[in-house]
């Protein structure tokens, strides 16, 4: 299965990228893609106990089944006033 992955701020600056394309066999849940992005971007290591994931716009668990053709995003925390 394919996914796409949308980096955004100290994600995007560590990879490089604002937009990586991810394959992974089908049945493939959320933890399986963290677990190759963790492989294939070691920079991203610091900041893993800071990201939420979102699964096609919406916040996931780690558990959560991948479909084929799905969007993660890694999502930085936000702050504001």
């Amino acid at each position: 299965m394919t996914l796409s992955v949308l980096l955004f701020a100290h994600t995007r600056e560590r990879v490089g990228r604002s937009h990586l394309t991810l394959e992974l066999p089908s049945g493939s849940r959320v933890s399986d893609a963290v677990a190759a992005l963790r492989r294939a971007h070691p920079a991203l290591e610091p900041l893993w106990p800071h990201l939420a994931i979102a699964l096609n716009g919406e916040i996931t668990r780690l558990d959560a089944p991948l479909p084929d053709g799905a969007e993660l995003a890694l999502l930085p925390p936000v702050s504001g006033g």
